[in-house]
């Protein structure tokens, strides 16, 4: 019997950030950085970061849908990220930064809207969710030493996550 993997595409900032809490789920085959969105077939970093490819740095998840659904990985996408700022996230700031779940389908562009109407009308923030549901782009690999960067440089990774982390436990991990 195959194996069916189905994948997952997210943009919340930088792209370092957005693997780590996706990487260890049960059912995670791999989780890739790489850019989406743009015009320019297979920018580097330096191209996307001068802002003129239009791109956004995202993380491609593949993934077993018997093990972890698509609607978890949106729901656990929400909680990465603050949905009420369109054009970056915490010290990233551009379009390159901005929050969006890209979809490959009709079914994960339902899911997609159906969590974000939901978050909306939560009422757990104060301000609209300005995250975008787009039309998945092809999405272009990042080079190597973006790859798995939490593990590379942990205290990188950590100086990164110290907004997103402060957010997260205000907006998320209320006690």
């Amino acid at each position: 019997m195959t194996q069916k993997f189905e994948s997952a595409i997210f943009a919340g900032g930088c792209f370092w950030c957005m693997v780590q809490p996706f990487d260890s789920l049960p059912g995670i085959e791999k989780v890739r950085s790489g850019y989406t969105g743009g015009h320019t077939i297979n920018p580097t970093y330096e191209e996307v970061s001068s802002h003129t490819t239009g791109h956004t740095e995202a993380v491609k998840i593949v993934y077993d849908p018997k093990k972890l659904t698509y609607a978890e990985l949106v729901s656990i996408y929400w909680e990465q990220t603050d949905p009420t700022d369109a054009m970056g996230q915490f010290q990233d700031r551009g379009d390159s930064y901005r929050p969006v779940i890209f979809v490959a389908d009709d079914t994960q562009r339902q899911i997609a809207e159906k969590s974000r109407a939901a978050l909306a009308a939560s009422g757990r923030f104060d301000k609209p969710i300005l995250t975008t549901i787009e039309d998945a782009k092809p999405f272009y690999e990042a080079e190597e030493y973006h790859q798995d960067f939490y593990k590379k440089d942990p205290t990188r990774e950590a100086l990164e996550m110290s907004q997103r982390l402060a957010f997260q436990q205000k907006n998320w991990h209320k006690n």
